[in-house]
């Protein structure tokens, strides 16, 4: 959309430069971000779009045209999104694990297939869930061994009918939900002409791996209840094809860069949809012979051969992540070490995370649909597997408390002594009445260091691993919790039980915390800053691992960026890009896919910028200092970075510039983009105040007067390299 603006020769204005601000995650409304009170849309729709203020209030004191890029609803948009955001987290955990694969090409390679393999488990694993709830607790138990409490004793009228007509009859319940599954990982923003990643491609491949693989396991779960009693030839025949459909889905995955090889692209891609089509019709197949076969089946209180179908699909998940943390921790082993965030080792931590909570979520559903249905009664408890996954949880739920409160308490010397040090430098002369402020900023300088010991955490809780797998070994030899914790602890049984209902309840408050704050991020704007960040964060990187995650905005608001810009490059002498938090990621992106003509006309100013501190080591394959080097190249080093040591998110990228550190090479322009601001100005209130000045910390501050001193800079280097 055009915004009206005549040709920059005709405009007002003292130097005809456009301010265009990016906001963070979360971020407020343009009225905010541009800090006037009426602001008209210039381009975009309701998600996301550029604003500009109306009338008097158009330009900043400086002279410069402001405007601002809005793109906060494109990761939510609407209520039904956001919450479906819920149910797809892990999805969408197990998706951003694979961008942070380490820059090491052989690790890298392992790292990709190996996440890709975790989200592949994470919808067996669904499937398994939703099949424990309509195969093993309502057909086989609710309707034949144990009627449940009424209406679910006479679910659609199958009670009484034979055992596969009513397993053929409900296994529709879990086709519908792949068919949900697939519905919700199809929606997707309004994309642009020219997306930042061409991945779409790949998730119709991946989209295809993923519904042959849910159908062959639902097909499996099926014919392994069937063939307990005795196998036909058919359904071996039907057992071993399905198996095999498993197999090819795995194989697909595990070859490094078949999916994303562009010479093998159709190949791959008629072959994932064959292998697709060929589940569809085994399942079609299965459901027949099941329904149709009237042997006699086996007596057992729950679905014959259901636990171990999901014993093993536990066991998988936990050998391929305990597979991932050990390939990521040598190779963070082998590489470099530094006082923050360790680069390349996030990925395990999000995938055990993503793997924690798939586990929690499908244990738990089964579990309180047993309890609500009625259909764990006397010695019929849940399932196994499911009991130890619950527990589990409660375990690693529980550690990582300790394991944070312990770092908490660890770190706090050296953090105080550190920010004492930063304090002590910023203030040398305190007066006693200033003395109980000082003590505020430095507590706010420790807070904010403690981001550099997540690196100790997160290799910790990747090590947490090992617990999981210990937990699928223990199912494989089909010993409930009751017995270990009597035979091996001398404990009574009912500690078990007592554990397991404080574990559910834990996921269910979970699930419950996850599905209102889902409903208040959306609604209440200053809930939203807080929790926003899950949801902007998780779904900025395009699907490249789970087909089924949430989509990617950055493919939209990355190319209207850079679009935008392009046009007002065309109409003022030159645009100024103004990107706080997440908005300096978004814009460097954006400076990436500038054409030379336009890069001549634009100057980068970013504060609060997590390009370096978070970025830069948890997607060190993609956002690296070569990365940002080229950026500062593209605008030809007119680029400052201002950041606080009170800001726990933000930092330098370059170089710290802190007083007292060593001087910058000269030869070197990228040591002079990072400009440390002290936080806050004084410690005590001014004459004209009646506030002392706050701590500002993450706070963008776009009107403070080291942002706008920053501004009229970078300013007066566009109009001398305008000629200006």
């Amino acid at each position: 959309m055009d915004d009206g603006s005549p040709p920059h020769r005709e405009r007002a204005g003292q130097h005809d430069i456009v301010e265009l601000r990016v906001h963070g995650v979360s971020g407020a409304r343009p009225e905010k971000i541009l800090g006037r009170a009426h602001v008209t849309q210039v381009s975009g729709d309701r998600s996301g779009g550029f604003h500009r203020p109306v009338g008097s209030d158009a330009t900043a004191p400086d002279g410069l045209t402001l405007e601002a890029y809005r793109w906060g609803d494109l990761p939510s948009g609407t209520v039904a999104r956001t919450l479906s955001l819920v149910f797809l987290l892990p999805f969408m955990l197990s998706n951003v694990a694979v961008w942070m694969r380490p820059t090491s090409r052989r690790s890298g390679a392992g790292v990709t297939v190996l996440c890709r393999l975790i989200a592949l488990n994470l919808t067996v694993l669904y499937v398994v869930s939703i099949a424990g709830v309509a195969l093993d607790l309502l057909a086989w138990r609710c309707l034949g061994v144990l009627p449940c409490r009424a209406p679910f004793d006479t679910v659609a009228g199958l009670d009484g009918r034979q055992v596969g007509l009513r397993l053929a009859v409900l296994a529709l319940l879990p086709i519908a939900a792949i068919g949900f599954l697939r519905l919700l990982g199809t929606r997707r923003p309004r994309p642009a002409g020219n997306p930042l990643w061409a991945v779409e491609p790949m998730v119709g491949r991946l989209r295809a791996i993923h519904v042959a693989a849910a159908f062959a396991v639902l097909s499996l779960t099926l014919l392994t209840a069937r063939t307990a009693g005795g196998a036909t030839a058919w359904t071996a025949v039907l057992l071993a094809l399905n198996a095999a459909v498993l197999l090819v889905c795995a194989g697909l995955l595990s070859v490094p860069g078949m999916l994303d090889r562009a010479a093998a692209k159709p190949t791959v891609t008629r072959a994932a949809s064959i292998v697709a089509a060929v589940a569809v019709a085994l399942s079609a197949a299965t459901l027949l012979t099941v329904a149709l076969d009237e042997r006699a089946w086996p007596s057992s209180e729950g679905l014959p051969g259901y636990d171990g179908v999901t014993n093993w699909a536990l066991l998988s998940q936990m050998t391929l992540l305990v597979a991932l943390s050990g390939l990521v921790l040598w190779h963070h082993g082998r590489g470099e070490r530094r006082n923050a965030l360790p680069r390349g080792l996030g990925a395990a931590v999000v995938a055990a995370i993503a793997v924690g909570l798939a586990g929690a979520f499908s244990a738990d559903l089964v579990y309180q649909s047993g309890d609500l249905l009625g259909g764990y009664r006397g010695d019929a408890g849940p399932p196994v597997p499911y009991q130890w996954t619950i527990l589990a949880f409660f375990l690693h739920a529980a550690a990582g408390v300790v394991l944070c409160a312990a770092l908490t308490l660890l770190s706090s010397r050296r953090r105080w002594r550190a920010a004492a040090a930063i304090t002590d430098r910023d203030f040398p002369a305190v007066t006693p009445a200033a003395v109980g402020r000082l003590r505020q900023v430095t507590k706010a300088v420790a807070r904010a260091r403690f981001a550099e010991w997540l690196g100790l955490l997160a290799v910790t809780y990747a090590a947490l691993a090992l617990i999981g797998l210990a937990v699928s070994l223990l199912r494989l030899f089909d010993l409930s919790p009751a017995q270990v914790v009597r035979r091996f602890f001398g404990l009574p049984a009912g500690s078990v039980d007592m554990g397991l209902t404080m574990g559910s309840t834990l996921v269910a408050l979970v699930v419950l915390a996850l599905l209102l704050g889902g409903v208040f991020a959306y609604r209440t704007a200053w809930f939203r800053r807080h929790v926003g960040i899950l949801w902007d964060l998780g779904t900025f990187w395009p699907r490249a691992a789970h087909p089924f995650a949430p989509p990617s905005y950055a493919d939209r608001a990355v190319p209207e960026l850079a679009d935008r810009i392009t046009q007002l490059t065309e109409r003022h002498r030159g645009v100024l890009l103004c990107g706080h938090s997440h908005g300096s990621v978004l814009l460097a992106l954006a400076v990436l896919r500038l054409p030379p003509r336009v890069r001549q006309r634009v100057a980068l100013l970013t504060y609060g910028s997590p390009l370096d501190r978070l970025y830069a080591r948890l997607f060190p394959a993609y956002l690296n200092e070569d990365v940002l080097r080229k950026v500062g190249e593209r605008v030809e080093w007119r680029w400052l970075n201002l950041w606080r040591d009170t800001d726990p998110i933000g930092g330098w990228i370059f170089a710290a510039n802190r007083p007292g550190d060593p001087p910058p090479d000269p030869a070197d322009p990228a040591s002079r983009v990072d400009r440390r601001l002290r936080d806050p100005q004084d410690l005590l209130t001014s004459p004209m105040e009646r506030r002392p000045p706050p701590v500002r910390g993450h706070h963008p501050g776009e009107s403070d007067p080291q942002f706008r001193a920053a501004v009229r800079e970078l300013a007066g280097r566009l109009l001398d390299t305008d000629g200006g």
